[in-house]
C-alpha cells in the first residue's frame, strides 16, 4: 500500500494518541475516496432491476434537473482534470505514485454513472432518488477529512505544495455540496403517468426520499388532526397497490392455481382407486363417494401457499431492513464499553469520548430509521393480508351451497372476516422475529462470551429453563382463548338473535330467560378470561424478572468461580445492557410462536371456509334447450345437501315459453325447494336441469337491502324514469310511495324494518318486474298482501294481461282464486308431482282429486242459477288443494260442514271486486313498524337510521374515572403503589451493583462479594414479588370492570324501548356487545398494564441519569417539550384516525352478513360482481382510515425515537464533558440506563393513545347503557292478581299515543270498551293504527295521553311483564329462536311435556314433531331457517296455546299461509280460545264476519264500532271494504 501512494498508509501517532488528530494522505486518497465508488458499484446492479419494473411514465427536463446533469458533467471533468494532471507530470518526468491515477479515474466514471443514473431515473419518473442522495452524502462526508486536512497543513506551513489538486480539490468539495442538496428536492411528477383522478391522492407516493424516511409526508395529516378532529374527506386514498381490486385479484389467482393443482394430483389418485369399486354391483356410487371423501380430507388445497405466492416477496424488504436493525442493536454496547474504558484511562485524549457519544447517536438514529422502515413494509403486509382475506371470503360467501351455509351460521362467517382476518394482521407485525431472535440471540450470547467468559452459560442456562416456562403459559393461553371464542361465539349468536327478536321477546316477556342465557355464557367467559389472567400476570413476571435473573446468576457465577475475577462497571454494563437486548427476542419467540400457532388454527377456519362446495354453476344448464320451452326439469332428485335426504324426489316438468304455471301443495311440502333448485341453490342429486334465459326470483320472505327504495327496486340496473313509474303503478306501490316521508328516496332500514310485510314484498316484486328478465320464479309474493291488492297485482303483473305477459312465469302460491287463470298447474305432495296440467286437464283427470272438484261443482250448480264461470272455477280451484288435508279423517261432520262454508266464505273475499281506483289499497300496515303518517314534505330526507357518531376529540376524564368506578377506586390507587414500589426496587439493585463495581480491586480480588451478591439478589426479588402483585391486581379489576360494563350494558338492551331498534341498525348494537366488550375484555387491561410499566420505566431513567449527571436537567427541559409536543400530535390524529376506522368497519360485516342471507337473490339475477365492488369499496374505505393510522405510529415513532436517542447522546456527552469527577460506575449505569430509554418513551405515547382510542369504548358502551329504559318490568307493590285478567275487558279512554317524539299521533283520543269473552275484529285502511293498537295494549308504545283498563286495573301503573305475560300474541312474522322446539315454546320451563304435547296437537304440529327423531328437542336452526313459514306459524300458535290466557291478539297471523294453515289456525283460535277476548287484526274479512264486533279504524280514530251485520247495513266504511272484497252486495 505504501508503494501504491508512495507515503506511509496510516500512522497511529498522526491519527489516534494526539489531541489533533489527522489521517494520513494515503489513506484519504485510497480508502476514503473509494468508499462512496464501492457504494455505487455495488447498489448498482440491484437499483437497475427496480428501475425496470417501476413504471410511472417520464419525468419533463425541469431545471431541477439540468442543473444537476451539469454539475455532474462538471464533476466528472474536475476529477479527470487531476487524472491528466498527472499525466502532464509523468510527461515532466516527475515520479507520481499510481493512486494518483487510479483515484481520480475512477472518481471520474462514478460521478460520471451518477449524472447518466440522474438521467436514467428521471425517464423512469422516479422523483427522488435514495440511491444518489445517498452516494452524494457518503462523497460529502468522506470528503470533511481531507478538507480540514488540507486546511491544517496549509496553516502549519504557510503555503500551498500542490497548488492544482488543492484547487481542483475544493472546487470537486464545492460541487458535490451543491449536488447533495439538489438531490435532496425532489422532481416534478411523472408525465403520462395514469392520470391520478384522485381528489385527495397520498402524498407518499410523490413524496421525497429523505420524507419517505422520515415519514415527514404525514406531517401535514398530524398538524390537521391537531387543529381539528379528523373526517371522512381528509383521508387520503388508497395506494394503488393497497386496493381490494389489486390485491383481491392476485391472491384469487393463486389460490385457483393452488386448488388446480392440488385437483390434478387428486385425480390421479382416484383414477387409481376408482377402477375396483366400480366393478362392485351393490352400491357402487356411495362407496366411490366415500373414497373420494376420504381422498379430500387427505388432501385440501393449501390457502397458505397462496398467501405465501401473493405477500412474501413485499415482506421480505421489510426482512431485509430487520437484518440490518439487529445488527446495527449491538454497536452500541460495544461502544458503551469503549466509553467505559474512557473514563476510566485519564489521559485518554477528549475528542475520543465525543466521538464515541456522535458514533452511538448516529448508530441510535439509523437504528431508528431502519426499524420504522421494516415495520411499514410488516404492517402494510398485514393491511393487504386483510384485504385479501376478507375479498375471498366474501367471494366465496357469494357462491356457497346451502348445506355448507348451514354448518355455520352468518355470526360466525362474520367473524372469519372480522377475528380471524386480524390475526393474520396481528401476526405479520413480528414474524420475523421467527429467524431474527435466534440471531439476536447468537449475537449477544457470542459477545457476552467475551466479556464475562463461561460464566455466561449459567445465565443462558436460566433463559433456557424460562423458555419452556414461557411456552407453557403461552400453549395454555391459546388454549383458554379458544375456549373463550367459542363462548364469545356463543354470545354474539345468541345476542344477534336476541335483537333480531327483540320485539317478540318483549310481547311475550321471554327477555329474562335469555338473559340469563346471556349471563350465562358471559360467566363461563369471564371465569376463562380470569383463569388466563393468572397466567398472563405469571409472564410478566418473567418478562420482568428474567433479566435480573439472568444477570444475577451470571454475575454470582463470575464472580464466585474465581478470586481474581472482578466484577468491574465495563463488564457489568456492558453484560446488562447485553441482557437487555436478549429480553426481547427471548419473550417474543414463545410469543410469537404461540401466534403462528393461533392464526394457523384462523388460517384452517378459513381454509375450510373457503374449501366448501360451492353451487355448482353447470347443474343448471342455460345455454341447451328443447326448443319451445324455458325450463325442462327431467328426473330429478334434489336435496339440500349431499348427505341429507331428497326433498324433491322424480321431478318432471317442462315449461313452455311464455306460459304461467302455478305450484300449488299445501305446507312443506316442497314448493319453494322447486323454485330453489330451478334457481341451482339446491344439490342436485340426479337428472337434469335447463332455465333458458335470465331469471328474476322473488323469494317468499322478501329480501331488501339497507338503501333507498328506489335502489332496492332499481337494483344496479340504469334507471329509466318511465319504466319505473309503471313498475310502482303495477305493483301497487304508488300509494305507499305518497305516505312513506321521503317517498321512494325513503332509507329503508336493515331487513327493510320500516316496511310493511306487504310493502316488502310488492318491493321485492317492483325489484323483479324493473329487472325485465325472460323467466319469473315467484315464491308466493301474493300471501303478504291483501286480498284485493293480490289481485291487483295478479291482474296487473303476473296474469295473462298484466305488465309480464308474454314472459315465463312460475308462480307459487296459495290463493286459489287465480289458478283458472294460470297456463299450467303442478301439484306437490312430499316433494313429489302428484299431477300436473291445465286447469281443465286436471277436471278431467279422473282421479280423487277431480271427482272432488266434480261433486262439489255439480251441488253449485243447483243452489245457484247461473253462475258465473268464474265464480264456479274459483271454488272448484278452492278444493284442489283442501283435499289434502290432514283433519278430513278425524274432525267431526259437522266440523267438516263449518269449515267448507268457511271456505266459500275465504274464496268469495280473496276473489274480490275489481281493483277500486280510489285509495283504497288496504294493506297490512307494517308489524315491525307501520308506515308513518304522512309527514310535512319538508323533512324530504329525514333519515330513519342515524348514522353512527363517533365521538370526536380529547376523551374526557370522566370516561377514565368511569373505568375506575367499575374497577373499584381502592385497587386503582393500589395498583399505583405498587409500581412505583416496583420501579424503586429496580432502581436500588442497579445502583447496588454500580456501586459494587467501584469497590476497590485488593490483591486482585474484591471484598465481601458474597454480601454484594445478597443484596442484589434481595433487591431483584423484591422486585419480582411486586410486579406479580401489580399485574395481577390489575387483571381481576379488569375482570371485574368488564363484568359490571357488560351486566349493565345487557340491562339497559332488555329494558331498551322499541322505538330504539327501530332506528338502530342491530349491527350497531352487536358491535357493542362484540367489539366494544372484547376490547374492554382483553385489551384495556392489557395496555393499562404497559402504560404503567414504561411510564415508570421512563421516570426512573430520568431520575437515574440526573442524579449521576446533574448538567442533563438543562437538557430535560427542552427534550420534554418537543417529546409533548409530538405525544399531543399524535395522539389527537391516532385516536381519531381510530374512531374513523372503527366507524368504517361495521358497514363491512353489516353489509357481509345482509350479502350472505339474500345470496340467492343476487345469484338469480347475477349481481355478484357489483355485489363484490361493493363490498371491496367498502373494505378499501376502512383501510383508508388504517393506513394513516400505520404510518402515524411510524412518524410518532422516528420522532420520540429521536427524543431517545438525544437523551443518549447527552447523558454521554455529559459524561465525557464531566470525565474528571465521575467514576466508571455512575457512567456505565446512566449510559446503561439511556440506551433503553428509547423503548419505553416509544411505548409510552403508543400506550397513552392506545388506551385513549380503547377506554372509547367505555364511553360507547356508557352511551348505550344509558339510553332511556321502558317501564319497569315488575313494580312490586303494584302486582295484579295472579288470575287477572279474569273477565278479559278491555277499555281505552281518550287513548293518544305516537310512535316517537317528532311524529305525528298515530292514534287520536280512541274510547272504546271490549266485554270479556268478545270477539273483536280490527280492520282499516294502511296507516289506519291497527297495528298501533296491539302495541299500545302490549305497552310497546306508551300513552301521549289517556289510558287503557284491563279488567279495571289500569295497564301503565302495572310492571310490563306483569302485563305482557298475561296477554297473548300471535304475531305477524312468526319468529323463532336457535335452539330446541321446547325452548322456543316454553323458555321458562313452566310446562309439562303433556301440557306441551297438547299445545302441539292443537296446533297441528304433532304429526311433524312426533316423526323428527329428538322429538320436542328438534333443533331449530337460526330464524327457524329449517322448518318451513307455514310450519314457523304454528309454532307461534302453539306458544299461544300454551299460555292460554284471556285476552289473545291475533295480528294478521295469516300472512305467509296457504288457506288450509289459515283454517287450522282460525279454527283452533275458534275452539281453544272461545272463552276468551281476541282481538284480531284482519287481513282478509271474511275471517272477521262472524265475530262479535268490528272496529273500524281512520286515521288513527275509530270510524265505526259495532256488529258485521249492522256495520254492513249502516252502508259506510266496512260496507265499502266488504264490497270490495265481495262479501257485500
Amino acid at each position: 500500500m505504501d508503494a501504491f501512494c508512495g507515503s506511509r498508509f496510516w500512522d497511529s501517532n498522526i491519527s489516534i494518541y494526539t489531541d489533533n488528530p489527522d489521517l494520513t494522505p494515503c489513506f484519504q486518497n485510497t480508502i476514503l475516496a473509494w468508499i462512496p465508488s464501492i457504494y455505487l458499484w455495488t447498489a448498482l446492479p440491484f437499483y437497475l432491476l427496480y428501475l425496470k419494473r417501476y413504471k410511472r411514465g417520464y419525468i419533463i427536463l425541469s431545471m431541477l434537473s439540468r442543473f444537476k446533469t451539469v454539475l455532474g458533467v462538471l464533476l466528472w471533468g474536475v476529477s479527470w482534470a487531476d487524472l491528466f494532471y498527472s499525466f502532464h507530470e509523468v510527461l515532466q518526468s516527475r515520479a507520481v505514485p499510481p493512486v494518483y491515477f487510479i483515484t481520480p479515474l475512477m472518481v471520474g466514471i462514478t460521478v460520471l454513472l451518477a449524472t447518466l443514473l440522474i438521467q436514467y431515473e428521471r425517464l423512469r419518473g422516479v422523483q427522488s432518488s435514495g440511491v444518489l442522495i445517498i452516494f452524494w452524502f457518503l462523497s460529502v462526508l468522506c470528503a470533511v477529512g481531507p478538507l480540514r486536512s488540507k486546511i491544517m497543513t496549509t496553516a502549519t506551513q504557510g503555503q500551498v505544495n500542490d497548488r492544482f489538486r488543492f484547487t481542483t480539490f475544493y472546487i470537486y468539495f464545492a460541487l458535490i455540496i451543491i449536488e447533495l442538496i439538489l438531490s435532496c428536492f425532489k422532481e416534478k411528477p411523472p408525465f403520462f403517468s395514469p392520470v391520478n383522478t384522485d381528489p385527495n391522492p397520498c402524498p407518499e407516493l410523490t413524496s421525497g426520499f429523505l420524507s419517505r424516511l422520515t415519514f415527514w409526508w404525514f406531517t401535514s395529516m398530524a398538524i390537521l388532526g391537531y387543529k381539528r378532529p379528523l373526517e371522512d374527506k381528509d383521508l387520503w386514498s388508497l395506494n394503488e397497490d393497497d386496493t381490494s381490486k389489486i390485491i383481491v385479484q392476485q391472491l384469487n389467482k393463486e389460490w385457483n392455481r393452488e386448488k388446480a393443482e392440488r385437483k390434478l394430483k387428486e385425480d390421479v389418485t382416484y383414477m387409481k382407486k376408482s377402477n375396483h369399486v366400480l366393478n362392485h354391483v351393490g352400491n357402487g356410487p356411495e362407496e366411490a363417494e366415500v373414497l373420494i371423501r376420504d381422498k379430500k380430507h387427505s388432501r385440501k388445497p393449501s390457502f397458505l401457499k397462496a398467501l405465501l405466492r401473493t405477500f412474501v416477496p413485499y415482506f421480505l424488504i421489510g426482512s431485509f431492513f430487520k437484518l440490518i436493525q439487529d445488527l446495527l442493536s449491538f454497536v452500541n454496547p460495544q461502544l458503551l464499553s469503549v466509553l467505559i474504558n474512557f473514563i476510566k484511562s485519564k489521559d485518554a485524549p477528549t475528542w475520543w469520548g465525543f466521538l464515541i457519544a456522535a458514533l452511538m447517536f448516529v448508530c441510535a438514529v439509523l437504528q431508528t430509521l431502519v426499524l420504522h422502515q421494516h415495520f411499514q413494509y410488516c404492517f402494510v403486509t398485514g393491511m393487504r393480508l386483510r384485504t385479501g382475506i376478507t375479498g375471498m371470503i366474501y367471494r366465496k360467501s357469494l357462491v356457497i351451497t346451502n348445506s355448507a351455509k348451514r354448518s355455520s351460521t352468518v355470526g360466525e362467517i362474520v367473524n372469519l372476516m372480522s377475528v380471524d382476518a386480524q390475526r393474520f394482521m396481528d401476526l405479520m407485525t413480528f414474524l420475523n422475529m421467527l429467524w431474527s431472535a435466534p440471531l439476536q440471540i447468537f449475537l449477544a450470547l457470542y459477545f457476552l462470551w467475551q466479556t464475562l467468559g463461561p460464566s455466561v452459560l449459567a445465565g443462558v442456562a436460566v433463559m433456557v429453563l424460562l423458555i419452556p416456562f414461557n411456552a407453557a403459559i403461552a400453549m395454555k393461553t391459546r388454549a383458554f382463548q379458544v375456549e373463550q371464542m367459542r363462548h364469545k361465539d356463543s354470545r354474539i349468536k345468541l345476542m344477534n338473535e336476541i335483537l333480531s327478536g327483540i320485539k317478540v321477546l318483549k310481547l311475550y316477556a321471554w327477555e329474562p330467560s335469555f338473559s340469563a342465557k346471556v349471563l350465562e355464557i358471559r360467566k363461563n367467559e369471564l371465569r376463562v378470561l380470569k383463569k388466563s389472567a393468572y397466567l398472563n400476570s405469571l409472564s410478566t413476571f418473567a418478562w420482568v424478572s428474567a433479566p435480573f435473573l439472568v444477570a444475577l446468576t451470571t454475575f454470582a457465577v463470575y464472580v464466585l468461580v474465581d478470586e481474581k475475577n472482578v466484577l468491574d462497571a465495563e463488564k457489568a454494563f456492558v453484560s446488562l445492557s447485553l441482557f437487555n437486548i436478549l429480553r426481547f427476542p427471548l419473550n417474543m419467540l414463545p410469543q410469537v410462536i404461540s401466534n403462528i400457532a393461533q392464526t394457523s388454527v384462523s388460517l384452517k377456519r378459513i381454509e375450510q371456509f373457503l374449501c366448501h362446495d360451492e353451487l355448482d354453476p353447470n347443474c343448471v344448464e342455460t345455454k341447451v334447450i328443447a326448443p319451445g320451452y324455458a325450463i325442462t326439469v327431467r328426473n330429478g332428485t334434489f336435496s339440500w345437501g349431499k348427505e341429507l335426504k331428497p326433498s324433491l324426489k322424480d321431478i318432471n316438468l317442462l315449461v313452455p315459453s311464455g306460459s304461467l304455471v302455478a305450484i300449488v301443495g299445501h305446507v312443506g311440502c316442497g314448493k319453494s325447494s322447486l323454485v330453489s333448485a330451478l334457481l341451482g341453490e339446491m344439490e342436485k342429486l340426479e337428472g337434469e336441469v335447463a332455465v333458458k334465459g335470465s331469471v328474476a326470483y322473488v323469494p317468499q320472505q322478501a329480501w331488501i337491502q339497507n338503501a333507498t327504495l328506489k335502489d332496492n327496486i332499481l337494483f344496479g340496473q340504469a334507471p329509466n324514469e318511465q319504466k319505473y313509474q309503471n313498475v310502482l303503478e303495477a305493483c301497487a306501490l304508488k300509494t305507499d310511495l305518497e305516505v312513506l316521508p321521503g317517498g321512494d328516496q325513503i332509507e329503508i332500514g336493515e331487513k327493510g324494518i320500516n316496511l310493511s310485510g306487504g310493502q316488502r314484498q310488492r318491493v321485492s316484486l317492483a325489484r323483479a318486474v324493473f329487472s325485465n328478465s325472460d323467466i319469473y320464479l315467484l315464491d308466493d309474493p301474493l300471501s303478504a298482501v291483501d286480498s284485493h291488492v293480490a289481485k291487483h297485482i295478479f291482474d296487473q303483473v303476473i296474469g295473462p294481461d298484466g305488465v309480464l305477459k308474454g314472459k315465463t312465469r312460475i308462480l307459487v302460491t296459495h290463493g286459489i282464486s287465480f289458478l283458472p287463470q294460470v297456463d299450467h298447474i303442478v301439484v306437490l305432495v312430499d316433494g313429489k308431482v302428484s299431477e300436473m296440467g291445465s286447469y281443465q286437464d286436471l277436471l278431467k283427470q279422473n282421479k280423487a282429486f277431480s271427482e272432488f272438484l266434480r261433486n262439489y261443482a255439480l251441488d253449485e250448480d243447483i243452489e245457484e242459477d247461473e253462475p258465473t264461470m268464474e265464480e264456479e272455477e274459483v271454488l272448484l280451484a278452492e278444493d284442489t288443494v283442501s283435499i289434502h288435508t290432514d283433519l278430513a279423517d278425524n274432525e267431526p261432520v259437522t266440523n267438516e260442514v263449518r269449515k267448507q262454508f268457511l271456505r266459500q266464505l275465504s274464496v268469495i273475499s280473496s276473489e274480490g271486486g275489481e281493483y277500486p281506483n280510489k285509495m283504497s289499497t288496504r294493506r297490512r300496515v307494517c308489524e315491525k313498524k307501520p308506515a308513518e303518517p304522512p309527514l310535512p314534505r319538508k323533512n324530504h330526507n329525514e333519515k330513519l337510521i342515524q348514522a353512527e357518531s363517533s365521538e370526536t376529540g380529547t376523551v374526557k376524564l370522566s370516561v377514565f374515572w368511569q373505568y375506575m368506578k367499575a374497577v373499584n377506586p381502592v385497587i386503582s390507587l393500589v395498583i399505583c403503589f405498587l409500581y412505583c414500589c416496583q420501579n424503586a426496587a429496580a432502581i436500588g439493585a442497579n445502583v447496588w451493583l454500580s456501586d459494587w463495581t467501584n469497590e476497590p480491586v485488593v490483591n486482585g480480588t474484591q471484598l465481601n462479594t458474597t454480601m454484594r451478591i445478597g443484596v442484589y439478589a434481595a433487591l431483584g426479588l423484591l422486585q419480582g414479588t411486586l410486579v406479580l402483585t401489580s399485574s395481577f391486581t390489575l387483571a381481576m379489576g379488569g375482570i371485574n370492570a368488564a363484568r359490571t360494563l357488560h351486566a349493565g350494558l345487557l340491562e339497559n338492551k332488555f329494558h331498551t324501548p322499541q322505538s330504539f331498534y327501530d332506528t338502530t341498525p342491530t349491527g350497531r348494537i352487536i358491535n357493542r356487545f362484540s367489539k366494544d366488550i372484547y376490547v374492554i375484555d382483553e385489551v384495556i387491561p392489557p395496555t393499562i398494564l404497559m402504560f404503567l410499566g414504561t411510564f415508570f420505566t421512563s421516570l426512573s431513567t430520568m431520575i437515574v441519569i440526573i442524579s449521576s449527571t446533574p448538567l442533563f436537567a438543562v437538557v430535560i427541559v427542552p427534550l420534554a417539550i418537543l417529546y409533548f409536543f409530538v405525544q399531543r400530535f399524535y395522539v389527537a390524529t391516532s385516536r381519531q384516525l381510530k374512531r374513523l376506522e372503527s366507524v368504517s368497519r361495521s358497514p363491512i360485516y353489516s353489509h357481509f352478513s345482509e350479502t350472505i342471507t339474500g345470496a340467492s337473490v343476487i345469484r338469480a339475477y347475477g349481481r355478484e360482481k357489483s355485489f363484490v365492488d361493493i363490498s371491496d369499496l367498502k373494505v378499501d374505505e376502512n383501510q383508508k382510515s388504517y393506513y394513516p393510522g400505520i404510518v402515524s405510529n411510524r412518524w410518532l415513532g422516528i420522532r420520540v425515537e429521536f427524543v431517545g436517542n438525544c437523551i443518549v447522546l447527552f447523558a454521554a456527552l455529559f459524561a465525557v464533558i464531566g470525565k474528571n469527577s465521575l467514576n466508571a460506575g455512575l457512567v456505565g449505569l446512566s449510559v446503561s440506563y439511556a440506551l433503553q430509554v428509547t423503548m419505553s418513551l416509544n411505548w409510552m405515547v403508543r400506550m397513552t393513545s392506545d388506551l385513549e382510542t380503547n377506554i372509547v369504548a367505555v364511553e360507547r358502551i356508557k352511551e348505550y347503557s344509558e339510553t332511556e329504559t321502558e317501564a319497569p318490568w315488575i313494580i312490586e307493590d303494584r302486582r295484579p292478581p295472579e288470575d287477572w285478567p279474569s273477565k278479559g275487558e278491555l277499555e281505552f279512554v281518550n287513548y293518544s299515543v305516537r310512535y316517537r317524539k317528532g311524529l305525528d299521533l298515530v292514534l287520536q283520543d280512541l274510547n272504546l270498551q271490549v266485554h270479556g269473552g268478545e270477539k273483536i275484529g280490527i280492520v282499516g285502511r294502511t296507516g289506519a293504527g291497527k297495528s298501533s293498537m296491539t302495541l299500545c295494549l302490549f305497552r310497546i308504545l306508551e300513552a301521549v295521553k289517556g289510558e287503557i283498563k284491563i279488567d279495571g286495573v289500569k295497564i301503565s301503573d302495572i310492571g310490563l311483564h306483569d302485563l305482557r305475560s298475561k296477554l297473548t300474541i300471535i304475531p305477524q312474522d312468526p319468529v323463532l329462536f336457535s335452539g330446541t322446539l321446547r325452548m322456543n315454546l316454553d323458555p321458562f320451563n313452566k310446562y309439562s311435556d303433556e301440557e306441551i304435547w297438547k299445545a302441539l296437537e292443537l296446533s297441528h304440529l304433532k304429526r311433524f314433531v312426533s316423526s323428527q327423531p329428538s322429538t320436542l328437542d328438534y333443533e331449530c336452526s337460526e330464524g327457524g331457517e329449517n322448518l318451513s313459514v307455514g310450519q314457523r306459524q304454528l309454532v307461534c300458535l302453539a306458544r299461544a296455546l300454551l299460555r292460554k290466557t284471556r285476552i289473545l291478539v291475533l295480528d294478521e297471523a295469516t300472512a305467509a299461509i296457504d288457506l288450509e294453515t289459515d283454517d287450522l289456525i282460525q279454527m283452533t283460535i275458534r275452539t281453544q280460545f272461545e272463552d276468551c277476548t281476541v282481538l284480531t287484526i284482519a287481513h282478509r274479512l271474511n275471517t272477521i264476519m262472524d265475530y262479535t264486533r268490528v272496529l273500524v279504524l281512520d286515521k288513527g280514530a275509530i270510524a265505526e264500532f259495532d256488529t258485521p251485520a249492522s256495520l254492513i247495513a249502516s252502508k259506510g266504511i266496512f260496507y265499502s271494504m266488504a264490497k270490495d272484497a265481495g262479501l257485500a252486495l
